[in-house]
């Protein structure tokens, strides 16, 4: 008997497994990663406790629940859990038919953020959703909607490496919405689907001058947006600041003190931190954002090297996961796709932890599954689903 039909048939045969599951070893129910679903769950935990600590005495002195952020970041995860449920039952290849639509949906959802979008910080990044206390943010569901129109494209390819035209094409696809996401301004959102698609580029065999000629455009067009003034003076300042981290310039106060005390609550906490709760510049609300875009400095103050460390291990399973994920994957659109959310991940990642320690500018990206909020959420939930779908249909 040949090896393909017998390993068809072993497929094929029904079993159950550990966790009570009856049917073939080629179910997809069967082939959930648990591993990195245990992560997952572990880093939002880790998120919920975090985000009490550094909003509770906030909302005490403003004579609020200090429970509100708390439960809302509650919500958050289970709408996430919801959502990577759905992608997983539903299916990878289903996004992929139905890409062009959800993409067109976006674009207008990004122009329409532009017109009456909430201004704050002097950027319209999402609208309010009074009813439920949410604010939606479009450019947080196109980091994975570009990654499977991205994917798909390159993997309809007959050449095995991307020649000019798919690289030119490609280009006008991300271009469109990089450029609405630029006029926000929201320059952390567009740099993190760069990312992603570069991830995809380098997999997907495109030759170097290509990925040269994608940085060299990226760099001159945050340049001419700066320069034409379409990113507003504070996102400017946060890249003044980074330079200057120990300016005394008036105008860069609030960035260079928010890092500085953001960089002293790491360093201060040790090797087995300051206690849960028990933080002198966590609990004594010198870091404005913190619950948002600084959580690792709060992790590190109360938790010190120990619970840092646990965080950034946690972390680099999860990538491994992903990683493994994406080598084991059926066909080239769930390798190239998977390979693109495991780039969006890790440049995240790296991008809020350095701008934490002052190894990289602020940039307002989120700590994904710890930080407060609920469209990256729901973003990194539906990335996690598609990741999912990949190794649960590799067998099919």
């Amino acid at each position: 008997m040949p090896i393909q039909t017998l390993k068809r048939k072993l497929l094929q045969q029904n079993s159950r497994n550990t966790f009570g599951f009856s049917g073939s070893y080629a179910d997809p129910i069967r082939n959930i990663d648990w591993i990195l679903i245990f992560v997952v769950a572990a880093q939002s935990i880790i998120g919920i406790f975090n985000v009490f600590s550094t909003t509770h005495l906030r909302l005490l002195d403003q004579s609020f629940d200090p429970f509100v952020y708390t439960q809302r970041q509650a919500g958050f995860i289970v709408l996430a859990a919801a959502a990577t449920a759905t992608v997983m039952a539903v299916g990878h290849e289903w996004f992929r038919t139905q890409v062009g639509l959800l993409y067109g949906g976006l674009m207008l959802l990004l122009v329409l953020v532009l017109v009456y979008g909430a201004v704050r910080g002097g950027a319209r990044l999402s609208f309010n959703v009074p009813i439920i206390s949410f604010s939606l943010q479009p450019a947080e569901f196109v980091k994975p909607i570009i990654l499977i129109l991205i994917a798909s494209y390159f993997s309809e390819a007959s050449e095995k490496t991307i020649d000019w035209h798919h690289f030119v094409m490609s280009m006008y696809i991300v271009g469109v919405p990089i450029a609405l996401i630029l006029l926000q301004p929201d320059l952390g959102s567009a740099t993190v689907i760069i990312a992603g698609v570069v991830g995809i580029l380098i997999v997907a065999g495109a030759r170097r001058r290509y990925l040269l000629m994608i940085t060299g455009l990226s760099i001159a067009t945050m340049g001419t947006v700066m320069v034409n003034g379409f990113i507003g003076t504070y996102q400017l300042r946060r890249f003044v600041s980074w330079l200057h981290q120990d300016s005394r310039d008036k105008a860069l106060e609030s960035v260079v003190l928010q890092v500085r005390f953001a960089k002293r609550a790491v360093s201060t906490g040790g090797f087995f931190g300051k206690g849960y709760l028990q933080g002198p510049l966590t609990n004594g609300k010198y870091i404005p954002v913190q619950f948002t875009d600084f959580p690792f400095s709060a992790i590190a103050e109360q938790f010190g090297m120990l619970g840092g460390g646990i965080v950034i291990a946690l972390f680099a399973v999860m990538l491994w996961r992903v990683w493994r994920i994406a080598q084991m994957a059926r066909d080239r659109f769930g390798y190239y796709m998977t390979c693109g959310i495991f780039t969006l991940m890790t440049f995240t990642i790296f991008q809020n932890i350095g701008m934490t320690l002052g190894l990289t500018p602020v940039s307002g990206l989120p700590l994904p599954f710890i930080s407060y909020g609920g469209s990256h959420m729901l973003s990194m939930g539906i990335m996690v689903g598609l990741v999912q779908s990949v190794h649960m249909r590799r067998l099919e």
